[in-house]
């Protein structure tokens, strides 16, 4: 459910217990309601077409016939889904006050799980969907659940701690029918850490070719970046590389005439942390800000190149959003390429959620040369015996919350 351009099946197609038998997806771009073409990059690379219905309208019978139309089957093992996180995530100061309709969505989870009757449901969304305003639906979801006798648990995890090259903070749900045993990803990594190198934005990104703005690497058309124009390439010109910011703009008398007007705003009111990160360069040595889904552009956040003059490309960010280096996102319009990428579950993680349930459902613990998705940033090499006990990370209880 909400299928998305793939990043969360990508990790479950990967995997060899598992067939992906059925998608659905409305791709409406959100807020302006024009298609995402995400349907076309999830059939080029896990191989099936999903269903384009709003998940907000269908009734759950109506779906079920309709999915068991397309994946030939009489109900899934694995349900997941991840509903929009427009309306928890706290990038939008208004979702502390408004309840986004579209949160709703997370409720329906439940109806269509009634109906499927899969022996277990992973949910990914914003953190705040389990500990900010309107965690109540989140809570709603919950209690459905466990009356149809499902276990759930909720969690938030930080993914750079699970070898993504990211400081993402996620909320993941698992949920599991009577008599099956409740595992996490705590569990998967129990005993195990990430080599702190292996999550840094130089690891993932430094051996690609150099390519100007605007112009795709011949040998991968996904290597390539927004046009700017000649007043923004001359804006990151002046913007210190490795982790500069536009503050360092007005250091310099030269530099101040390419400020934006909000940008001498935020100085003159002595705010200079205000939208920080807008036109940022990356930091070779760290991982990568947040891959938020309107990341085609320097001024939407961190995602100008560490050294190069220009917004990272699509594939730059894929690698950093944890997709493996074969996948495709040709044939779509270069800012939906960026928002398929944003919008996406990491694959590097949903592959590791996709051995959490292969354990769960009678296999053996997998071993970090299981767990890793091939093509991605992280290898076996980079996983180290933990040498610290292992700290729970932070869950969130139907009690507590």
């Amino acid at each position: 459910m909400f299928s998305g351009a793939g990043g969360m099946s990508c990790g479950f197609h990967a995997h060899p217990a598992f067939r992906i038998a059925a998608a659905v997806d409305a791709q409406k771009s959100k807020p302006s309601r024009s298609t995402l073409d995400c349907n076309d990059t999830y059939e080029r690379n896990i191989g099936i077409k999903p269903l384009a219905y709003d998940l907000q309208e269908i009734g759950a019978s109506e779906l079920l016939k309709a999915v068991r139309r397309e994946g030939k089957f009489r109900s899934p093992t694995i349900l997941l889904a991840c509903p929009p996180c427009t309306g928890f995530t706290r990038t939008l100061p208004k979702n502390h006050l408004e309840d986004d309709p579209r949160n709703s969505l997370v409720g329906r989870v439940a109806e269509f799980a009634a109906i499927l009757k899969p022996k277990i449901i992973v949910l990914e969304n914003a953190r705040e969907l389990i500990r900010g305003s309107f965690r109540s639906h989140s809570e709603n979801l919950t209690s459905q659940l466990e009356k149809l006798g499902y276990s759930v648990h909720s969690q938030i995890y930080r993914f750079d701690r699970m070898g993504l090259p990211q400081r993402r903070e996620r909320a993941i749900i698992i949920a599991v029918a009577p008599d099956m045993p409740l595992r996490t990803l705590d569990d998967l990594w129990a005993g195990w850490e990430v080599d702190p190198k292996a999550t840094t934005v130089r690891h993932a990104i430094y051996d690609l070719p150099e390519v100007s703005a605007g112009e795709a690497h011949p040998a991968d058309r996904s290597h390539v970046s927004s046009n700017v124009t000649d007043v923004v390439l001359r804006r990151i010109q002046a913007i210190p590389t490795d982790g500069g910011s536009w503050i360092s703009l007005f250091e310099k008398p030269e530099t101040v005439e390419l400020a934006t007007p909000a940008m001498r705003r935020s100085v003159e009111a002595a705010r200079t942390n205000h939208f920080s990160d807008v036109y940022g360069r990356m930091a070779w040595d760290a991982p990568a800000p947040v891959v938020k889904r309107e990341c085609s552009h320097v001024g939407n956040g961190r995602y100008t190149h560490p050294r190069q003059d220009r917004l990272c490309t699509v594939r730059e960010l894929a690698l950093l959003q944890g997709f493996p280096t074969t996948y495709d996102f040709e044939g779509t319009s270069r800012q939906n390429a960026y928002r398929h990428v944003g919008d996406a579950v990491p694959p590097l993680i949903s592959h590791q959620l996709a051995w959490v349930c292969s354990w769960m459902l009678g296999g053996k613990r997998p071993n970090p040369d299981q767990f890793v998705l091939p093509g991605t940033t992280l290898h076996a090499r980079d996983i180290l015996e933990s040498k610290a006990p292992h700290v729970k990370q932070l869950k969130i209880s139907t009690e507590q919350a």
